[in-house]
């Protein structure tokens, strides 16, 4: 049981990758609007630069970040951008993905389907957290919320399902490494959305994701390696939300 939870993250610094749009753009408008300090990722520093005016506007400091995420160089540069300008990130959303074309004879999933979902997906997933983590450990607080899926039994959506499931993986053998040391790192499943990536039949709308998505980077105590849905959470307040896990 998590007992305990913060609402004050006036001063911290968040780093929200694919934060142009979708579920990215609400994670970190929410963010803002509890006085969090954001880090916007995307392809182009242009895709972003219309959402920091505006959330400069809540009064929070942002930056825009560029890199193509199947590059692994650009990651690189992408972090070293980050930390010439923040000395480590707080709070870390690895919402950024992307999702091979549907193949409805999925034994005709290609070997590019697989390799660039896993560049993406869990690559660079990976790599993000192996730049950031250490330095929240230095803190001793830190949040990682890595997004997942509910996604299963559609093998017509196989390269981006199994890389979703070596996300989890990845979250849970490090989930004990992680006990006691004031950094977390959970799963986020932000529900089937009308997103890009979730497609215009989807039944939610982006915004449904909040105040869900949030739960995880506001715990104030308690354990990695839980499985998060924002769906769970549509419809609450952020204390409301909180208060479902206490």
């Amino acid at each position: 049981m998590i007992a305990y939870y913060m609402m004050n993250l006036n001063g911290k610094w968040a780093l929200v990758t694919g934060a142009s749009r979708g579920v990215g753009l609400h994670i970190a408008t929410a963010l803002a609007d509890l006085a969090c300090n954001v880090v916007l990722h995307s392809r182009s520093k242009e895709h972003t630069a219309d959402l920091a005016a505006k959330l400069k506007q809540k009064g929070v400091s942002v930056i825009t970040v560029a890199a193509e995420l199947d590059d692994q160089n650009q990651v690189d540069s992408m972090l070293d951008d980050v930390l010439t300008q923040v000395p480590y990130i707080d709070i870390l959303f690895n919402n950024a993905a992307i999702m091979p074309p549907y193949r409805a004879d999925p034994w005709q999933t290609t070997a590019e389907d697989l390799r660039k979902s896993f560049e993406v997906n869990v690559v660079s997933l990976a790599r993000i957290c192996n730049r950031l983590v250490p330095l929240m450990l230095q803190q001793k607080w830190g949040r990682v919320i890595n997004l997942t899926s509910g996604i299963a039994n559609q093998p017509q959506l196989t390269a981006y399902a199994i890389s979703k499931a070596a996300v989890d993986k990845y979250v849970r053998d490090f989930a004990s490494t992680l006990s006691g040391s004031g950094v977390m790192m959970n799963l986020l499943d932000p529900g089937w959305l009308r997103t890009d990536l979730g497609g215009p039949n989807a039944p939610g709308e982006p915004a449904s994701c909040i105040p869900g998505a949030l739960v995880p980077a506001l715990l104030d105590d308690g354990i990695s390696g839980r499985f998060f849905r924002a769906q769970d959470y549509a419809g609450m307040s952020i204390a409301d939300a909180l208060e479902r896990l206490g």
